[in-house]
Order: structure tokens, then sequence, then C-alpha cells
């Protein structure tokens, strides 16, 4: 019986080291994040297939070239493209969960800059949809791209 007080106890401390790591409140992703601006996803490609050891999966990496339709935060310029890399994260491990971006959609977002592209700041940085996903299956083959068409009309860039 000892022995199973100590088995629970000890898988008990473990837990929080798995748990998903809290939430930043609004003002944390604003102070951490290098652009903050509403995005229409008009590219994902799938850049790569990585193995993970631990978790014995192939993982996705991703990389969504995005229109900045506004800009609250950072260096670029409403209208300008950036690329937003992400990945699928283990199943099993952490959720799972991993941020998303869908071609089509239009979303508020944080990013943080990554050599000449962007990540999202943190598992919330990616903020209130405002409008929905055309294209909700993401490639699955490295080199494999969805896309939908740019569309100037929607938000004019101010010159």
């Amino acid at each position: 019986m000892q022995a199973f007080g100590l088995i629970l106890v000890l898988l008990l401390a473990a837990t929080p080291a798995l748990a998903l790591p809290g939430p930043m409140s609004d003002a944390e992703l604003l102070a951490k994040s290098d652009l903050v601006a509403l995005v229409r996803v008009l590219s994902v490609t799938c850049t790569a297939i990585t193995h993970d050891d631990f978790a014995k999966q192939d993982i996705r990496n991703y990389s969504a070239k995005v229109e900045l339709m506004e800009v609250i935060k950072g260096d670029e310029a409403k209208g300008g493209d950036v690329n937003i890399t992400f990945h699928e994260i283990p199943k099993g491990l952490l959720g799972p969960w991993s941020v998303f971006y869908y071609p089509g959609e239009m979303v508020w977002t944080h990013l943080s800059r990554d050599g000449d592209a962007f990540t999202t700041t943190w598992w919330n940085g990616r903020g209130a949809l405002v409008s929905k996903a055309i294209i909700t299956k993401l490639p699955s083959k490295p080199g494999e791209t969805v896309e939908v068409p740019r569309v100037r009309s929607e938000h004019p860039v101010d010159h």
C-alpha cells in the first residue's frame, strides 16, 4: 500500500511538467511581439517532415504566406507579405496544441521574428478570427502548397 501511495505522489508531482503553459496576457503578447497584425492567409506550404524520436511520430513543418491587412505594431508595411512558420506538436504530449494558419482566413495575430520569417509569439498569440478559412486541409507532403487568390480590393493599401 505504501508503494501505491508513493507512485501516486510521483505521478501527481510529474503532471505539471506536462501541462500546457499558461496563456500570456494581452499586454505581455504586445510587449513580446515584433509584429501584431490582422493577416489574410494566402498560402500554406509543407516545408518538411521531421521525426520526433521521443513521441515516435512524424511532425509536419509549415510556412504560411500572409498579407498584412492592418498593422498595430511592427516595421512591416500594411499590404506587404510575410511568412509565418509553424509545425505540428506530437499528439499526446501537450494537448496536442499548436498555432495553425489556413488559406483564406483573416485573423489577428502576435508574431515574433525568426530569421527571415515570423512565428506566433505564444500559443494564445493567434487572436480573433475575422473571416473563416476557405481551405481547412493542410498539405501533407514537403513541397506541396495550398493557396487562395489574393483579393486586393478588400483592403486597399494606403499610399
